[in-house]
């Protein structure tokens, strides 16, 4: 029985360190001696110079290696009250933990004895949902790489590509289908939403479809020509030449209700722009911190996406549904202010009676917040 017991506590003490760990023992009057050990294997030697930052959903945890400083704390630029860092015994190591309200948005830097170390640092935290964990109980997609297209419509610009193809599809049965901007990063975690989802009947058996921007043969980024520009260029590379490309092996369906199209930043207001323009085609948006500002300035230095709120109410309303989600501490800069863009594209798409839905919050320029509330998104724009 003891030796068992000494197997475990060693066990426990060489097993790499997690964040709720680390709360625990911080939660103690007197961590155990060894944690400091533990902590030096969990962050390289540069983090803990620098000061390093782990987060498990609501949970974060700050790490300073400051020797000879009597006080350590974390001050947040937006307000919040500094959190105190506690000494670990027998070492340079400061350590707090601190379970955030959700929604929290913080501006942060560390202060060793009054004096700042490093800059000031970014950090959200939301709840990790349910449904973007995965579930072994729900069928698997398979998401794969295709070779790269070298498109018409971005003449001179190639790509990488993926399509996610759920368990439950069947070639018979002709899919739904759900376009995504930056799919190169996209594809990482959008598949087990997908499947959980699907899994429980909550959102149609739905084809994915992950595009990274093109690359020009210079080398350089096609992204905010193809993202950000108010035409139909977008609309039509994938009406012309992806969707085709895919329908060859795997059928989708051709109502708009059953196609949906997605991105956040600059791939946001390009999703936007797809269904403004070919509503026949896609007639669903999802929308992240999209960039509805003046990004396309044009040869007018005025032909930009912060035009879309005045077009919204002055023209027919399109039979869309959009998505939307942004946080008041989006970017602000020479091309706008993204916050009070998308706020505005909520007070029009309101007054002209769209079928809409804005989540805002307090978060940046990141894709935390929509990560965390993606499920709830994809059910409410997949309803019905």
């Amino acid at each position: 029985m003891l030796l068992a017991k000494l197997t475990l506590l060693l066990v426990a003490q060489t097993a790499p360190l997690t964040t709720r760990e680390l709360a625990v023992e911080m939660a103690r009057i007197a961590p155990d001696p060894g944690l400091a050990a533990r902590v030096r294997a969990w962050v390289n030697e540069k983090g803990r110079r620098e000061g390093a930052l782990r987060q498990d959903g609501l949970l974060a945890a700050w790490i300073l290696e400051s020797p000879g400083a009597n006080t350590v704390q974390v001050v947040d630029a937006l307000g919040a009250k500094p959190i105190a860092l506690r000494r670990l015994p027998g070492s340079d190591l400061h350590v707090a933990t601190a379970e955030l309200p959700s929604g929290t948005a913080m501006r942060w830097r560390f202060l060793a004895d009054e004096k700042p170390v490093g800059e000031y640092r970014q950090l959200e935290a939301y709840p990790v949902h349910p449904d973007m964990v995965p579930n072994p109980n729900a069928p698997k997609g398979t998401v794969t790489q295709q070779p790269k297209w070298k498109s018409q419509v971005f003449a001179g610009t190639e790509r990488d590509w993926w399509v996610y193809v759920p368990a439950q599809y069947r070639r018979e049965e002709p899919a739904a289908v759900m376009v995504f901007q930056d799919g190169q990063w996209a594809r990482n975690y959008i598949p087990v939403a997908f499947d959980n989802l699907i899994a429980k009947g909550e959102m149609p058996v739905t084809v994915a479809i992950f595009l990274a921007p093109g690359t020009r043969a210079d080398g350089g980024s096609n992204r905010s020509f193809e993202y950000d520009t108010l035409s139909d260029q977008y609309a039509r590379f994938l009406l012309d030449e992806i969707l085709p490309a895919v329908e060859k092996t795997t059928p989708l369906r051709q109502d708009p209700a059953s196609r949906a199209i997605a991105g956040n930043s600059s791939g946001g207001i390009c999703a936007f722009t797809v269904a403004w323009q070919r509503p026949d085609q896609f007639g669903k948006v999802m929308s992240w911190i999209g960039s509805f500002v003046n990004l396309a300035r044009g040869a007018t230095m005025r032909e930009g996406g912060h035009n879309y709120p005045a077009l919204i109410r002055a023209l027919d309303k399109k039979p869309i549904r959009v998505f939307l989600q942004d946080g008041a501490n989006d970017l602000d800069n020479p091309y706008g202010n993204w916050w009070l863009a998308n706020l505005q594209m909520d007070r029009a798409l309101a007054y002209k009676g769209y079928d809409y839905k804005f989540v805002p919050g307090n978060g940046f320029h990141s894709d935390a917040h929509g990560r965390a509330i993606l499920p709830d998104a994809l059910r409410w724009l997949w309803r019905n």
